[in-house]
Order: C-alpha cells, then sequence, then structure tokens
C-alpha cells in the first residue's frame, strides 16, 4: 500500500534538505510551483510542507515562504557521575555552572504529574498537594534563557518550611534539606526526550518541530526516602549529553 502523496512528496523534499539541494537559509519553490512540479493539489502540497514544519526542518514565514532551517551546532552536557559545588551550593554539570536564573522562581502547590507522583513515591492522595518550584535559567550576560528547571517536593516534608519561599537562602534547596537533618544527600539521574508544551516553546524561544531534552534528577536522604524530584528541560537542538567511556575488565585486550 503507498503512502499518501503528501508524504510522498514530504520524503522526496526531506531527502533534498538532507544532501544539500536545499541548504540551511535557502528557500524552498513556492506551493504552486511544488504543486505543479509533483502534479499535486495545492493542498497537498501544504499538507507535505506541513509535516517538514513539524519535524524541525523548515520555518514557514508569511511573505517569505518556506525556509531551511539552520541546525545549530550543539553544546555538550558531560554528565559526569559526580557532584560540584560553588560559592552557590551544588551543581551538576561544569558547562552549565555559570548559568543562574533570569526571574524569581514561581512557586506553586499543585497536583503532580504521574511520573514526577511515581518517582516521589507519593500516594494517590499525597501527589494532589506538591510543592513544586519552577526556574528559568540562562546566560546572565546575554539573558538568553537555556532551561527550565522544575523542582517537585512532598507537602509533608516542605509545607511551613523556607522551602517554600522564593529565597531559601545560601546553597538553595539542597543545603536547607541537609540542614533540616536529611544529610547527606545522594542524587541519581534519568535522560530521556519529549515534546514542549505551547509555554516551554515560548519560554525557551522554540521553534516548531523540536524536542526536549530532559533530565530528571531524583534526591534522596540516606534512609531512602525520596526528598524531592528536579524536572530540567532544554532544546534537545541546542544541547547533547556526553559522557566518558572506560574499559570494564572485561574488554582489556589479552
Amino acid at each position: 500500500m503507498s503512502s499518501p502523496a503528501y508524504q510522498q512528496m514530504a520524503a522526496d523534499l526531506r531527502a533534498a534538505i538532507g544532501n544539500g539541494t536545499y541548504p540551511a537559509g535557502s528557500t524552498l519553490p513556492k506551493i504552486t510551483d511544488l504543486a505543479q512540479q509533483y502534479g499535486v493539489a495545492k493542498q497537498t502540497a501544504r499538507e507535505a510542507l506541513a509535516q517538514l514544519e513539524a519535524e524541525g526542518l523548515v520555518d514557514i514565514i508569511r511573505r517569505r515562504g518556506t525556509v531551511v532551517r539552520a541546525r545549530p551546532v550543539r553544546r555538550r552536557l558531560t554528565r559526569g557521575r559526580q557532584v560540584h559545588r560553588d560559592a552557590r551550593g551544588y551543581f551538576f554539570d561544569a558547562a552549565a555552572q555559570p548559568w543562574t536564573a533570569l526571574e524569581p522562581p514561581t512557586i506553586t502547590w499543585a497536583p503532580a504529574p504521574h511520573d514526577i507522583a511515581a518517582l516521589l513515591q507519593l500516594a494517590d492522595d499525597a501527589r494532589q498537594d506538591v510543592l513544586v518550584r519552577d526556574r528559568l535559567m540562562g546566560d546572565p550576560a546575554t539573558q538568553t534563557p537555556l532551561q527550565l528547571a522544575t523542582s517537585y517536593l512532598p507537602a509533608s516534608l516542605a509545607r511551613g518550611t523556607r522551602l517554600a519561599h522564593k529565597d531559601t537562602g545560601p546553597g538553595g534547596i539542597y543545603d536547607l534539606l541537609e540542614s533540616m537533618g536529611h544529610t547527606p544527600l545522594s542524587w541519581e539521574e534519568a535522560v530521556s526526550a519529549r515534546m514542549p508544551t505551547p509555554t516551554e516553546c515560548e519560554q525557551l524561544h522554540l521553534p516548531k518541530g523540536v524536542p526536549l531534552l530532559r533530565i530528571t534528577r531524583t534526591t534522596t536522604s540516606p534512609d531512602g526516602t525520596v526528598l524531592e524530584v528536579n524536572d530540567t528541560r532544554m532544546s534537545a537542538d541546542t544541547f547533547e549529553i556526553g559522557y566518558t567511556l572506560t574499559r570494564h575488565p572485561s574488554a582489556q585486550r589479552p
């Protein structure tokens, strides 16, 4: 069974973009010209271009046309298996160490998303009311937004404490958690990806079709109690996760 005409057309244009026939910054032919070239209706040509836009390959710009999107060189975030510390407190990526909050954090009490509630090990009744701390992080010199970082903390831990204040004091929430007796903290991370919400697109200035790179970090106390889940999101077009590979004893040359 053959694919719909718009998908076949999109595949042909996708290949032409990939092989450089249409380089970054160039403009694809007009819809009327594409329709004539491929022998399809103009609506079919529109659907093909919309498919390419949804994939992040082109931008459809009014009065300019369909422009091939430039692919930025990704910045490497090296996630070593170490936690660092500076004058501001703990941090988890040397490349992101200079970044700061571009605006005051947003503090709310709200239900935890299902995947976050599972990581927090919350019962159904407890997930309805967790502390949510949202921060927009970026380059302090250019004010360029680079990542969204959202912390979720159980109400049983956070309510009535400084954890719910905008300013949690020197060292942030992790120093505060340790001062509350949960020391030493430990962390685990998982890396995944998903498509952004409209709000995330606006906050991070994401064009259409660009997924989010997502790092989910779980903070636990020495007794294994989950104290916080941090959900960090950034442009997968701008960043990639890197790490060093080392040889296992089984991989040594004889």
